[in-house]
């Protein structure tokens, strides 16, 4: 979940406010099978976008809301959802023999939709209702049969769930309620012709709960709102009072050659716990593991082309404290919820001012505190204004010295399981690469004479071809 036992417990000890309000869960009108679970979990005093959202969302009103990561809007939506679900008795059952799916969530990312998940399972546990997860990348059948068994929530991302739809495993004639986690996300990856088409798919506005979640209410998002949404109240919860008071930020300006050396030599001199680093692009992510694994530094490295199961595989070893460095991209990234972390490192700086405060939001997450390192060197230094503006205030400069620039030896370079983007090899071996010249090496071998026959009428023709008259 987006808040921890212990700041809740010690709320009354003089916890920020930024984290947490003065609204208790016991004062809000939750069922009992729903508080008894936020009892079970230690959660005592609701998070600002929780104080703001339930009381009207627990009403049957659609919200549309502004939170960024790590401020309790999980539990938001989820506590809202469960409560509109158990208050409406359930729909009749099988339609032609098909899975009534009763509310439908949906994530820009995989990792973001079973984060979502496991919150589902400790918040619903007394519940009754029972979840399902949808996304892509693995596990098909699994999923399918999942659903196939009965499903009051549904929860995943867009392509997945809509492959599930259009095979007639779920139908939506009868979902009671909807939530848009991240919506802002969904449309920078393009997923706005998805969703539209699921929306248009669902019973009418006023006839089920809707809820959508951003981390900015930009115009596109709350078009989006207006157009599939019953009158939506919107809610804002600034960026600046959540994520970055009780984060201590960093901005160097290397040169690139030295940026490399700069993220090792911070890594060697902060010493983090547990600490991600940020990329713009899957190469550098490449480049920036060889370098730590040549240094000694133990860390794993996330990217859009790394295998789903070896994905989740590397995210719970660097939760379990293996690794002391996750290097990701802000694709991969997003969604994640791990505890503890300490540092962030803006390897590039974000095109984007509002990414640059979800990544620094990976840290201080649940009222704690952390650093966030930015490197402005010559390719992204020109987004540090807008940053600034954005977070309405100046990122203290740090000086690039030579105790920080450490002599480093070479980059280690390993074999990297990537998630193939071409058709498979002729050969039929599993995730080996498809190789474009032995492909057209084989095919000039099986034409064998046609092609120089061709060849040969070709430059016949081109011979005969009249010249150009003057």
């Amino acid at each position: 979940m987006d808040t921890s036992k212990k700041t809740n417990k010690n709320k009354d000890a003089g916890l920020d406010k930024t984290h947490l309000s003065d609204v208790k869960f016991a004062d809000l009108p939750l069922l009992p099978e729903i508080q008894s679970a936020i009892d079970d979990l230690g959660f005592t005093y609701c998070t600002p976008i929780q104080a703001k959202t339930l009381p009207v969302s627990l009403e049957g009103k659609d919200i549309a809301g502004q939170a960024q990561t790590g401020t309790g809007k999980t539990a938001a939506f989820l506590i809202a959802a469960f409560q509109h679900l158990l208050k409406n008795p359930r729909p009749n059952k099988n339609e032609r023999g098909q899975t009534q799916v009763r509310s439908i969530i949906l994530a820009p990312t995989r990792e973001l939709a079973i984060q979502i998940a496991k919150d589902c399972d400790a918040l619903g546990k007394d519940t009754g209702l029972k979840f399902a997860l949808a996304y892509g990348g693995t596990g098909y059948e699994k999923q399918q049969q999942a659903i196939e068994k009965g499903v009051d929530i549904l929860i995943g991302t867009p392509g997945r769930i809509i492959d599930y739809w259009k095979n007639k495993v779920f139908n939506l004639h009868q979902c009671q309620g909807l939530v848009l986690d991240e919506a802002d996300r969904m449309l920078d990856l393009g997923f706005i012709k998805d969703i539209r088409f699921l929306l248009r798919r669902l019973p009418k506005p006023e006839k089920r709960l809707s809820m959508l979640f951003s981390a900015t209410l930009s115009h596109r998002v709350m078009e989006l709102s207006y157009e599939h949404m019953n009158s939506p109240e919107k809610i804002e919860i600034k960026a600046e009072a959540v994520n970055t008071k009780k984060i201590t930020q960093a901005v160097y300006y290397p040169s690139n050659d030295e940026k490399i050396p700069l993220l090792i030599g911070l890594i060697q001199k902060l010493e983090p716990h547990r600490a991600i680093v940020f990329v713009n692009t899957k190469r550098n992510a490449e480049t920036i593991d060889d370098f730590l694994r040549g240094n000694g530094i133990k860390a794993v490295m996330i990217s859009g082309d790394v295998r789903q199961n070896k994905r989740q595989h590397l995210l719970k070893e660097f939760s379990s404290g293996k690794h002391q460095i996750l290097i990701a991209t802000d694709v991969a990234a997003r969604g994640l919820h791990i505890d503890d972390v300490s540092h962030v490192f803006n390897f590039d700086l974000p095109q984007m001012a509002e990414d640059y405060v979800h990544r620094i939001g990976r840290t201080a997450r649940a009222g704690a505190s952390g650093e966030a390192h930015s490197f402005a060197c010559e390719d992204t230094a020109f987004y540090m204004p807008e940053i600034e503006e954005y977070i309405g205030m100046s990122v203290p400069m740090e000086s690039v010295t030579a105790e920080l620039l450490p002599k480093i030896n070479p980059r280690k370079r390993v074999q990297r399981n990537r998630v193939p983007h071409r058709p498979q090899h002729p050969s039929g071996k599993k995730g080996g690469k498809f190789n474009a010249k032995s492909r057209n090496g084989n095919k000039r071998r099986k034409q064998g004479n046609s092609n120089q026959k061709s060849h040969s009428q070709k430059s016949h023709c081109q011979r005969k071809k009249p010249a150009p008259q003057k």
